[in-house]
């Protein structure tokens, strides 16, 4: 042992850095940080620096050149620009699971799927109840969205109350939300299709199916092309992000040789200079084939989730939230909460979430196409619906969408996001901690760990 004494400076940097070390390795911590970027954004909007607050997020940004050259403020750029990024992850988590995870087979799916059906279409309605014949009815989309970081966030702080099948079950009916939301996105808010720019499109996305069927792997080739066909959406009426959805679903999904047989390939190699004199430049040669080979066994999907869940979950994301959550309440009386597309979204997620998950889902067990997940109770499944009542990242992107003109209804659409899902939150927290559990219930680790 070394009896150099340590120096002081080291070990006050390790005392200062091993909580936020800490922090990271929880698996609700993105979750966690989104909430914090949300509140300090409402908070920096009623305080005394809230213009500073509209002049960082409004000031102009001028990307590109020439004839493509963008017009930008930085909020827009964080929307449209930067969450194509975080659509690009949404896509690539749709085909992990559709390839090797829970949704890879119909019966597997069949259940989720029935679930997320309920779960848009009751808050959609009760929505469009609420604001029939007002200009706020083509928000009826926002109450549609699950938050799967803050809903996954919300069940790891249960470990032990809720059974890991109902966890898989929010994962998998959260994605079938993604694939909803983004349909939606597409077909309902663009602003106008223009059929030369849909075929470049359809063109740069032929390209990209090559890509994958040829197994490309390198990302700047598709880095390239999901920026083109971000482009050509942009120009072509329909909202510029679902090319990240696209590029991400283009990415190959599985390995190029099997394991056996690479491991097979390199115990021969490994074998054969480990009785070869040591010399370190042919050694790092050595290292740096089997490096390569080890490549061939994992998939450029798993490795492009790896490399950018970081990026999403911790950076784009909270970025966004600290961008749109800044609600000014300065001004605002009750009867602006009390207003029918506050109310509606409210309800929408509240009621309307738990209400169209736990009915359907309960209606298609009794038929029997599929059997209770995690063979819960009933108890743990309505918590479970509760929960995913928490619509945030997606639910404040389809209003921004809604309302980009209209900044009055856009800020009560935010209001209703925000109470609504944190009711949603408090209340299905409170309602799977005091249920009791299921025969299935155990502490299992979260299966969607690099969600956005």
């Amino acid at each position: 042992m070394d009896p150099r004494p340590v120096p002081p400076v080291p070990r006050l940097f390790r005392a200062a850095v091993a909580p936020v070390q800490a922090f990271f390795k929880l698996e609700a911590s993105s979750g966690i940080l989104l909430a914090l970027c949300a509140v300090v954004a409402m908070l920096w909007a009623n305080s005394p620096w809230a213009h500073g607050y509209e002049a960082l997020f409004e000031a102009p940004l001028a990307l590109g050149a020439g004839e493509a050259l963008f017009h930008f403020t930085v909020r827009e750029f964080i929307n449209d620009g930067l969450m194509a990024i975080f659509f690009f992850l949404v896509g690539m988590e749709i085909k992990r699971e559709l390839a090797t995870g829970e949704l890879r087979s119909p019966s597997r799916a069949l259940l989720p799927l029935i679930a997320a059906l309920g779960g848009m279409v009751v808050p959609a309605a009760i929505y469009a109840a609420f604001n029939t014949g007002t200009p706020a009815l083509k928000g009826w989309a926002i109450p549609m969205a699950t938050d799967i970081a803050f809903a996954i966030g919300c069940l790891t702080l249960l470990k032990g109350r809720v059974s890991h099948g109902l966890v898989v079950f929010l994962t998998a009916l959260a994605i079938f939300d993604d694939i909803g939301g983004i349909l939606v996105i597409a077909l309902f808010y663009g602003t106008g299709l223009h059929v030369s720019w849909l075929l470049g499109a359809l063109g740069v996305t032929l390209v990209l199916a090559a890509c994958n069927h040829y197994y490309v792997r390198n990302g700047v080739v598709y880095a390239l092309l999901g920026t083109a066909l971000w482009y050509a959406l942009h120009h072509g009426g329909v909202h510029a992000t679902i090319s990240g959805v696209i590029t991400g679903m283009m990415i190959p999904a599985r390995p190029t040789r099997r394991g056996r047989e690479v491991l097979q390939e390199l115990h021969g190699f490994v074998e054969r200079i480990l009785n070869e004199p040591e010399d370190e430049e042919v050694r790092s040669s050595q290292l740096l084939y089997i490096e390569e080979r080890l490549e061939d066994i994992e998939p450029p999907l798993t490795r492009f989730v790896h490399l950018w869940h970081g990026w999403v979950g911790y950076g784009i994301v909270p970025l966004f939230a600290l961008a749109n959550s800044g609600i000014s309440v300065r001004g605002m009386h009750l009867a602006d909460l009390l207003a029918p597309l506050p109310l509606g979204v409210m309800a929408g997620l509240f009621v309307g979430k738990q209400v169209g998950i736990f009915l359907f889902t309960w209606a298609s067990v009794k038929a029997g196409f599929a059997e209770m997940p995690g063979r819960a109770r009933l108890g743990q499944l309505h918590g479970v619906a509760v929960v995913a009542g928490i619509g945030f990242t997606v639910a404040l992107f389809v209003a921004g969408l809604a309302f980009a003109n209209e900044p009055h209804l856009l800020a009560q659409a935010k209001l209703g996001i925000l109470l609504g899902s944190l009711l949603s939150a408090v209340v299905g927290y409170l309602l799977l901690r005091f249920a009791p559990p299921g025969p299935a219930s155990e502490p299992a680790p979260d299966p969607r760990t690099d969600a956005p």
